[in-house]
């Protein structure tokens, strides 16, 4: 396979795990979970996008990013990695087969365990910090927040999070 892929997926695992030791370093929401959540927060992310090693995942994504793309494999590849992956919010959306075509309560959003939600910000945050624009993810957040389907619950604590992590990056903690 492409080694432009593998190193890819390893700089986008490392940017994970620093955005996420750098998230229990300084902020708040981090170091006021409880230590098991912490320790889970932590270990989740040094087993990040394991998935994407497989043969489910691996070809189909390398060759879309790195080759000739097919989308069908693909997109059979990205439902793979949100079924087997809770930090991204898809993984905790519920489609439910009762009501209507169009009834907006066929869908529902499950509330996300926080140690999920803070790995699946420090995956967002990921691209930020290879590309050394911090910030950056805020942008991003903002152009996709309507598209991303959360708990009501889930969505106070994601932004709450943000806002966090503007504050300190405008204070200037350490990278």
């Amino acid at each position: 396979m492409s080694d432009q892929y593998n190193e890819y997926l390893e700089e986008h695992i490392g940017a994970v795990q620093k955005a996420a030791q750098w998230m229990v370093d300084n902020l708040p929401s981090a170091t006021e979970l409880s230590n098991y959540d912490r320790v889970e927060f932590l270990n989740l992310t040094k087993e990040h996008d394991e998935s994407k090693f497989s043969e489910e995942e691996y070809f189909a994504y390398g060759e879309y990013f790195y080759g000739t793309p097919d989308e069908d494999a693909f997109n059979l590849a990205w439902l793979h990695h949100i079924h087997n992956n809770p930090h991204h919010w898809q993984h905790w959306v519920l489609v439910n087969d009762d009501g209507t075509v169009g009834d907006s309560c066929k869908v529902v959003a499950l509330e996300m365990p926080k140690f999920h939600a803070l790995e699946m910000i420090a995956d967002w945050w990921s691209f930020s910090w290879r590309s050394g624009n911090l910030p950056e993810v805020f942008d991003w957040y903002e152009s996709h927040k309507d598209c991303i389907i959360l708990h009501p619950n889930t969505r106070k604590y994601v932004e709450s999070v943000l806002d966090e992590i503007r504050e300190a990056i405008d204070s200037g903690a350490d990278r």
